[in-house]
């Protein structure tokens, strides 16, 4: 299944079934109970107010199209025949499992054919697919995806260094731990010098 096709990248609460912005304070107000705390208490009187806020703004991506930041390309590039690579792009998601942050670096490149994109729009599509409930593993492929389908390179790299708050601040707690999880296509995957090329460029070989 492709970027463009993937149900994952259109919002599966409609207006009819989202909840109401009173419906989601509520649950934080039982959240907060649950927790042994009491939600009336000066401190927490607004932090659900607050929550909702912040998860309008955690979770945008579900409102944005990745596809569409790729829509405008150039095919004027005088004769450039090389990678187009972005380095140190920063990840910022949440774990779908605990939903708790996942934070990190992004690296991506590209072999272009007949067109380019402006560069900023490669980080926009890992911030898009980053403001969702995520895997490292499926994020990673659909950025991949999402290039592959909106340009048709000759080949796309992948790489995610991050950093999982569910294995970092809970649970077996090794807050030094990364994850790093790749994620290639074309000539990125059958040409290993131009891998290898693509790993020291990102700082991993």
């Amino acid at each position: 299944m492709d970027a463009i096709t993937d149900p994952r990248l259109i919002s599966e609460v409609n207006d009819t079934n989202r909840p109401t912005r009173e419906e989601a304070m509520a649950a934080v107000r039982t959240l907060l109970r649950w927790a042994g705390d009491n939600p009336e208490r000066e401190g927490l009187i607004d932090t659900p107010k607050r929550v909702v806020e912040a998860y309008r703004e955690f979770f945008a991506g579900y409102e944005m199209d990745p596809a569409a930041e790729l829509s405008r390309t150039f095919e004027d590039v005088q004769g450039y025949d090389d990678i187009v690579m972005l380095r140190d792009i920063d990840l910022e998601s949440h774990c779908e499992h605990h939903m708790v942050p996942i934070l990190g670096r992004a690296h991506i490149a590209y072999m272009p054919t007949n067109r380019v994109v402006g560069i900023s729009k490669i980080a926009r599509v890992v911030e898009i697919f980053g403001k969702r409930l995520q895997t490292q593993e499926t994020m990673t492929a659909q950025i991949a995806d999402c290039i592959t389908e909106a340009l048709r390179p000759a080949g796309v790299a992948v790489l995610l260094d991050a950093k999982h708050q569910c294995m970092t601040t809970r649970g077996v707690h090794h807050p030094n731990v990364a994850t790093i999880t790749t994620q290639f296509t074309g000539v990125f995957k059958t040409d290993r010098e131009l891998k290898d090329r693509f790993l020291r460029l990102a700082g991993y070989n």
